[in-house]
């Protein structure tokens, strides 16, 4: 969004917390586990005790760096199901559906520099976000696709193209081996301009005059002013908070903590969402997984490479094949996701003691269950509550113990007998309803993807924060462009739609036209009504 300000001409302060992105731990995207568990870069945030989940608190990393969450994240490159925008727009985010929004999809992508197959004339080619594929030279990947195929299931050689459903390629942010963030996108291009200015502070209040934003108190004491408008994109955790801080939000909430009221607007910090997900480990009864690079010797080197070449294992996620399927009949469109990868290991570097094998994140698109963030207090440097209230509708559950089943159903194809040695969890012991609730209970993770938290939507909507043009209800001279303003959640990882409300927001804070509706048609399975797959 700061690159599209910038080059019409416009000039734009950034307040960013944290420091640079320099350096091997963000850039490299075999590292990733690293920078999302580093407190240099990311704020650590985590759930009060969840209910459901046997009171454990989850991680919930944000990026706190240059790039923000971007700089931190798995990569992984999903634009979301068209299905999943046409509900934003039928919910009152007007101008939102898959028809408005692909365009920015396409402009924002630069798709030419994966080399590789895929529905050329659903995606973008000049973009300035790179995504790309892996070179899923393991044969593993390969193994996750056929046994999809082999268990009945669709293929996709685009799931970011006209058909999401099916079994195939999985998309990273990487460009010339590098981790390749929005500020690597959008940043540094603004910077180069000369009209974007990077400020390191603690924003602390958004300062509000005669029902006008007109600035942004920092740490320090200073006062940042906008000559024209605020613009909050500080994540779905940190812009309920921001607002809160500054007078925005439920009223009664604020009054706890002695803030006075600029706006109230019950619908701060509600509506939080998430995906959860399980990994389904196997054990490989051969040593062609990653784990014969679990070691220094083998980590040293793949950085080494990385480093003078940008080649190899480290320009890489890892996450090469991937699936989107429905679990039952009638759902309309996919609703659970894998990940797939060449080792049994966890987000924080904790290999499977089995040492070689494999798994599939798994877990359900659209949970009914909803959450919040609210203060602790109102000193801007506590961190917010954030109260995700995982699991706390019998779907969920049901949902959950479906994946499992279907994902041990996709391991037992053909495909994979010449790798599977024995499943390592759940473990082939844990069948029953019950059983399965209780891994589930004691297993199950953030996949990292909290929004919703300033929905957007009708300025009628008392639980609405921003209106389609992501203007802040009931305060000129603010908007709030981040993955807090979705309504519902999308299909898969939201590095890609948080971008694509940046590409489009740019567009309302200039008073331009909106791009020009797509035509296209996606991919909805014909007998949806009558077959699960």
């Amino acid at each position: 969004m700061v690159y599209r300000l910038t080059d019409a001409g416009h000039s734009v302060i950034v307040i960013e917390f944290g420091g640079t992105d320099a350096g091997p731990f963000i850039q490299m995207p075999a590292a990733l586990s690293y920078p999302m568990n580093m407190s240099r870069y990311d704020w650590g945030y985590s759930s009060e005790p969840e209910p459901h989940l046997n009171n454990r608190r989850l991680a919930c990393p944000r990026g706190k760096v240059i790039g923000g969450s971007s700089s931190i994240n798995g990569m992984v490159y999903v634009r979301g199901h068209a299905k999943d925008f046409d509900h934003w727009a039928e919910s009152g985010a007007e101008g939102w559906s898959y028809a408005d929004v692909l365009p920015y999809y396409k402009r924002m992508e630069n798709w030419r520099s994966g080399g590789h197959g895929g529905d050329k004339t659903w995606r973008g080619r000049k973009g300035p976000l790179h995504v790309t594929r892996g070179k899923r030279n393991n044969p593993l990947f390969k193994a996750f696709v056929d046994a999809g195929r082999q268990a009945g299931y669709e293929t996709t050689d685009d799931y970011n193209g006209e058909k999401q459903e099916g079994f195939g390629p999985m998309e990273q942010t990487v460009y010339k081996g590098r981790r390749w963030s929005a500020a690597n996108a959008y940043l540094r291009p603004a910077q180069k301009t000369g009209k974007c200015t990077v400020v390191s502070a603690l924003a602390e209040r958004i300062v509000i005059e005669d029902g006008r934003a007109v600035g942004v108190a920092v740490s320090g004491g200073d006062v940042i002013k906008a000559t024209r408008e605020v613009i909050l994109a500080a994540s779905s955790i940190n812009s309920p908070k921001l607002l809160m801080l500054s007078g925005i939000g439920p009223a009664a909430h604020l009054a706890q903590h002695g803030i006075n009221i600029v706006a109230d607007r019950p619908g701060v910090g509600q509506n939080l969402q998430d995906h959860l997900e399980l990994y389904i480990q196997m054990a490989s009864s051969k040593p062609i997984t990653l784990y014969k690079h679990w070691n220094l010797f083998s980590k040293a080197w793949i950085g080494a490479q990385w480093l003078f070449t940008k080649t190899g294992l480290g320009t890489s996620n890892q996450f090469e094949s991937a699936a989107f399927v429905r679990t039952k009949v009638g759902v309309e469109y996919p609703d659970i996701q894998y990940h797939f990868l060449p080792i049994a290991v966890r987000y924080d570097g904790q290999a499977a003691a089995e040492g070689h094998g494999f798994q599939a994140h798994v877990g359900p698109m659209r949970s009914p269950s909803r959450g919040s963030v609210s203060l602790a207090s109102a000193d801007p440097a506590d961190a917010p509550k954030i109260v995700f209230n995982y699991m706390s509708q019998p779907k969920d559950w049901e949902d959950f113990r479906t994946c499992i089943r279907l994902t041990r159903e996709v391991f037992a194809q053909d495909a994979f007998k010449p790798f599977v040695k024995h499943e390592i969890q759940p473990g082939a012991a844990v069948q029953s309803d019950e059983d399965l609730d209780a891994f589930i209970a004691e297993h199950a993770e953030s996949a990292y993807h909290p929004c919703g938290t300033c929905k957007m939507g009708r300025a009628d909507d008392p639980m609405a924060v921003v209106d389609p043009e992501c203007r802040l209800i009931g305060v000129d001279g603010l908007r709030v462009a981040d993955s807090s303003i979705f309504p519902r959640i999308t299909n898969g990882n939201l590095n890609g739609p948080s971008i694509m409300v940046g590409e489009k927001a740019a567009d309302h804070i200039l008073g331009r036209d909106m791009l020009a509706k797509s035509n296209d048609r996606p991919w909805v399975h014909p007998d949806w009504e009558t077959s699960q797959r």
